[in-house]
This record gives C-alpha cells, structure tokens and sequence, in this order.
C-alpha cells in the first residue's frame, strides 16, 4: 500500500482475507473498490476500511442488527453464515429437537440471509423450516410453537432505517433469547472457523406453504368476541412492510370491515421511499394516513411497522395540526389493558399484567383495581413474555402482547384486532378512543409519557453521559426534588441487572409524582430517557388543566434533564 503504515497493511491484509471467503458478489465487489482505494493511501477509504473492521457485530439478546455492507461490522452473507452456524452448534449442544423455523421480512438482503439460514441449518443435520414469503414477525413467533420447532430466526431489522438489517433468534418456547442463551450462542458463534469449513446445504429443508400462516389467522381472529360489535372503520398502513395481505385477511376473518389501505405505503418497498424512518412514532412518518384519514373520515387510523410487530393508534382531534392525534404507547397500552378487563380479565392460568419498567405505571393500577397481578420487567419482549401466568403485556414503543398463549412476542396484528374491536365496541354507545382516556385519567388520576432521545454517531457519548449521571446525579427536576436515585446496573431481588438509572421524584403541587428512567438503546445508537408525570383529576372538568400542567413539568423534565446528561 502506497503511503500506508503497518497498522494500515495489516488492516488490508485483514480485509483481503475476509475479501476471500466472502460468497456475495454484491459486498465483494463493494469491498473491493474500497481496497481499491485504501491501496492508493486514500485517507477516506482507510477510514472506511476501519470502521467495517473495527471488530464483529455483536450478538446478544436483541440477536443482531446493523448496516448492511462488507466487513465484521456490518450485516452481510457472511455474518449471517457465522450466525447460523454459532446458532446450529448451540443446538446440537443442547440436543434440540425439532426445526429452525426461519422467516423474512421485504427489506433487502433479507430473503438471502434467511436462505442461508435454512443451509447451514440443513448442513449441520438439523431440520429447518422456511416461510414462504415475506411475513409478519408475529407469524414467525407463532410458527415456532405452532410447528414443535427448536428454535426460530426471524430476519428483520424492524423499524430501524432502510440501509439496516438484521437477525433476531427465539428458542423453542417461542420467546427471543435471554441470557444466558445469548452469550452461549455468542460464544459457539465465535468459534466458527473458516466460511469454507461451514457446511451449506443446496437443499433438504422444508418449504413451508400457506397452512402456518392460516393457522395464524385463525389464532389471531379468536381475540376478539365472537358476536361482538364490528362496525368500525379503519385507515392502515403497514408502513411500506409486510403487514398488509395479512392484516386485511385478519380483519376479514374476525368480521371486521375491510380497513382502507395507505395507497403510497401499502406494498412492501425496502428504501421506504415516503418515510425519513420507517417507525409510526418518527415525525412525518404518518402524514400520508393523515392524508387519507381527511378524504375517508374512519374512526381510527391504525398503522404497523414494517415488520407488523408494533401497532400504532391515531385518534381524530380537532386541536391536532393534520386533525389526528397519535396515541402515546402508554396510552394505547391503558386502553386494551381496559378492555381486556372488560371483555373478561384473566383467562385460565393467566392472571398477570406486566409491563417494561421504562412504561407507564398506570397499568398496575389497572391490574390492581382489576384484582389482577401485576410484574414490571426490563425493557424487550423478551422478559415480558417470559412473565409466569402473563394474560397482557405491553411496552411504551408500540408494543403489544394481546394473546401470550398463541405468540409470545408483541403482535400488531393481534393488537390491531382488538384496537378495531374496542373502537367498534365505544361506537355502539355514541363513545370514543378519547372517551375512555378520559375515563381512565378520572379513575386513576392522569399519567402522562414522554420521551427525550438523543442519536448520537459516537457510541462514547452515550457512555460518558451515563457515567456523567453517576458521578453527579441531579438533585431536582422540573422543580421537583429527586426522592430517589436507583443504579438499575446494580440488579434487585424483582430485576436482573440492566444499564439504566431510575429517578423518582416528589410530588409538589398539582403534581402527585414523576419520573424519569435513562438507559442506551438496545437496538440504536441512542440514549433514550422514558418521563412520567401523574397528576390527580377530580373531575371531568379539571382534565383540561391537568393535561396543561402535566404538558409543562413534561416540558421542564425534558430541559432540564438534557443538561444533567449532558445530551
């Protein structure tokens, strides 16, 4: 290398060698012109070539998820193979019986890296399953207990922006992995050896047809009341993903309406052309639903992520810019929790609400008022749907877990299903969305969420703000004192150990109690801060000051946390 220095050689050299067992032509040819570069000391293509080799994604409880491109630290066919072939080693170890049931979403690559998946499964001698076509993550969660299988990967990166993808692995109760599952596979994933030592099957395993998805539906149709009201209407997006073909047979199968499709968001597009991000929650990303909210007038715009795992809620009203309101996770989350109590509580055997810890605290209010059990958990599905005995869990980002007996993960097609139903349910009496938040703020006084996130480029100042809380934890908030300061790294007897800090702080005024919750984000590079504000309401009279106060200690809580963390 022309100019290059012995770390930049060796660098080359680390990226020739990953050059040469790589079987993508696309990432081959991509890493190559970057060595192109690198060779000629070209400053920028070093840098490049550093960052793809800066080390390996890492694979935890979220599996992986990162960049599509060449190198150990983005995602590509060869970190996919290693994944597998980690994954199949953990099986075998483990004596699994059983498929690997593998499933897809539409963003690119993702067809391959299941089909890989599937290859390697078959060439290590376990039994693999592979969905039909780009499917819901519910689908796939469901498939793993529906088919008696070991494990399942789903590959999907969510709502996370277009150029990512990512891996995401569930063992044979059909819940994601936990450790230490997520170290032992890290660990078989790092012994792999060369790519040309993993065996990859060119057929073998089973290709799945239509029955699993059927067989979701009929699941997923049996969440709501049999005879119950139906008419409602709805506007969908599934957000440039793969929630639509299901979501409208879902609909269909319970005896709703046919809700009206999105028409720009309605087919899967893997660049999601009309969104910044994919997400229902990112600003912008349901101005088309507004849109076509305005021309159908329906009486809920309901929207799913692009893997139709979250389930998003817009209301009408009339102060709102577009005239809709989205509806907060936690808002959402009181209102089935509500009606789930209403349609009938606990089912046999399942007695238990739970929630993330970083959720609202009203829905143990809503269990205990309800006679029914309560749990918090660390933030993912993967600990709510772990929960012993649980009939709902929710988490404030969009997610929901309606009917833990037949999907263990959170499904916004169940979720939309009963979002559909309650509306139906509330139109019948001449009612609303807003109606029953209203009725709930009366019941157990006002719980408002917001949220403060900061996306960073640089993972050290997520770390140096964490470390920054630590060594000089705010005293007050918003006028609040801080009442106190919990390390949440440092585990209890309810909660294992997680990066987190949890502040509680004293009542003044109008105000009962807030909160504030701080922790990096498992799945982007983000620092994210979780507030609550509860405020009392006497009466149907008093809602509108108290929202209006509960809107500026939200307010104050945001600035002046943002300058404790340094964000």
């Amino acid at each position: 290398m022309a100019g290059g220095t012995d770390d930049g050689r060796g660098l080359i050299e680390r990226a020739r060698a990953w050059l040469a067992e790589d079987p993508d032509p696309r990432t081959r040819a991509e890493l190559t012109a970057v060595l192109d570069a690198a060779d000629t000391g070209d400053a920028a293509a070093l840098a490049d070539l550093a960052d793809r080799f800066a080390g390996t994604l890492q694979f935890g409880t979220a599996g992986l998820r990162g960049e599509l491109g060449a190198g150990p630290m983005r995602m590509n066919r060869v970190v996919v193979i290693r994944a597998a072939a980690g994954l199949a080693a953990y099986l075998r170890e483990k004596g699994a019986e059983g498929p690997v049931v593998v499933g897809y979403d539409a963003r690119h690559n993702s067809y391959d890296f299941a089909r890989d998946t599937v290859a390697v499964m078959t060439g290590a001698g376990l039994s693999a399953a592979l969905l039909p076509s780009p499917l819901p993550t519910p689908v796939l969660a469901f498939a793993i207990r529906h088919l008696g299988a070991s494990a399942g990967v789903m590959v999907t990166a969510s709502h996370n922006p277009p150029q990512d993808n990512g891996y995401k692995v569930y063992l044979g109760d059909g819940s994601q992995i936990v450790p230490p599952a997520d170290a032992e596979i890290a660990a078989h994933i790092a012994a792999v050896g060369p790519l040309a030592d993993v065996p990859l099957a060119t057929s073998g395993w089973r290709m799945l047809g239509p029955e699993v998805t059927e067989a979701y539906l009929d699941r997923a149709a049996g969440v709501v009341a049999p005879g119950g009201a139906r008419d409602v209407s709805v506007v969908y997006t599934p957000m440039h993903g793969v929630g639509l073909r299901t979501a409208m047979a879902a609909f269909a199968r319970a005896g709703f309406p046919a809700p009206t499709p999105v028409a720009e968001q309605a087919e899967p597009d893997p660049d999601f052309p009309t969104v910044a991000f994919p997400n229902p929650e990112e600003p912008g990303a349901m101005d088309l639903a507004f849109k076509c909210a305005q021309s159908v007038g329906p009486d809920v715009v309901i929207a799913n992520d692009p893997d139709a795992d979250r389930c998003a809620v817009a209301v009408p009203d009339r102060d709102a810019p577009a005239g809709w309101r989205m509806l907060r996770g936690d808002e959402l989350g009181a209102l089935l929790a509500v009606h789930l109590v209403r349609t009938g509580g606990a089912v046999a055997g399942r007695d238990t609400f739970a929630a993330s810890i970083v959720s609202s605290s009203l829905l143990s209010k809503i269990a205990a008022r309800a006679g029914l059990a309560y749990r918090d958990t660390l933030t993912g599905f993967k600990w709510i749907a772990r929960v012993e005995g649980l009939r709902y869990g929710y988490e404030e980002a969009l997610g929901y877990c309606v009917d833990p007996a037949g999907v263990r993960d959170k499904d916004g097609m169940t979720a939309a299903l009963l979002v559909a139903e309650l509306a139906a349910t509330l139109k019948r009496d001449s009612r609303t969305l807003s109606d029953l938040l209203d009725d709930i703020a009366l019941d157990h006084g006002l719980h408002a969420t917001d949220q403060l996130s900061a996306r960073v480029a640089d993972l050290s100042l997520i770390a140096d703000a964490m470390a920054r809380l630590r060594e000089r934890p705010p005293a007050a908030l918003a006028g609040l004192a801080v009442a106190s300061a919990e390390d949440l790294a440092e585990g209890s007897a309810d909660l294992p150990p997680t990066d987190g800090l949890r502040y509680r702080l004293a009542g003044a005024g109008a105000v009962e109690s807030a909160r504030v919750i701080v922790r990096p984000s498992g799945t982007e590079p983000k620092l994210k801060c979780y507030l609550e504000v509860v405020v009392p309401v006497a009466s149907a009279a008093g809602l509108g000051a108290a929202r209006r106060t509960a809107d500026e200690v939200l307010a104050a809580l945001k600035t002046d946390f943002a300058a404790a963390a340094g964000i």
